[in-house]
């Protein structure tokens, strides 16, 4: 039984390439529903934010596993589509700069540019190949999840740019953080 909970930064798992799953099996789906149970979890104590979606390395376990929430806008819809090893077979569209959060990245926002659609192959957790574009906002989710299993956050795409960094208010508002106060010699974000 998997127990395995959320790693977050200055885990250095989450800067690590993810394994790509060789065989679907037993395993691979009790990993899905553990998945599905702690971004629901981490949701449940959260009024302001929806758990989108997760990779399996934010659990620490290092395969190329994502899950992806099927209704980000109906918060008691808790069905996620899983997709394993995918990967963006082409960018398209034009870079949209959107906030993100991340479940692994603690009390930080960013503004981060992405493209506004992608094309991306994955396997569906019964094996069969999948294709298919994704845009605006799922597009968006997407890259930030593979992103994940190549070993990178958010905060790498924006971390020279000093106006990106954000905080979510206990009102639910995001408030700028100061970059230099907060961010640039983070050893929490950047690691050591």
């Amino acid at each position: 039984m998997i127990q395995n909970t959320l790693i977050s930064l200055p885990n250095s798992h989450l800067r690590q390439p993810s394994q790509k799953v060789g065989l679907i099996t037993s395993e691979t789906k009790e990993l899905i529903d553990h998945m599905r149970d702690i971004t629901l979890e981490w949701e449940a104590s959260r009024p302001h934010e929806v758990g989108v979606a997760l990779a399996a390395i934010q659990i620490d376990i290092p395969l190329r596993v994502v899950i992806v929430r099927n209704d980000f806008d109906n918060k008691s819809d808790t069905s996620f589509s899983t997709f394993i090893n995918p990967v963006i077979t082409k960018y398209e569209g034009e870079l949209v700069e959107d906030f993100e959060g991340c479940l692994s990245v603690k009390d930080v926002y960013g503004k981060v540019p992405r493209y506004s659609k992608v094309r991306i192959k994955a396997l569906d957790e019964t094996g069969t190949e999948v294709r298919f574009s994704a845009e605006g906002f799922l597009a968006r989710v997407f890259q930030h999840e593979i992103d994940h299993t190549n070993g990178k956050v958010f905060l790498d795409h924006i971390k020279e740019e000093p106006l990106a960094f954000y905080a979510l208010s206990e009102e639910g508002n995001l408030q700028q953080l100061d970059y230099e106060k907060d961010i640039a010699s983070s050893d929490t974000l950047w690691g050591k």
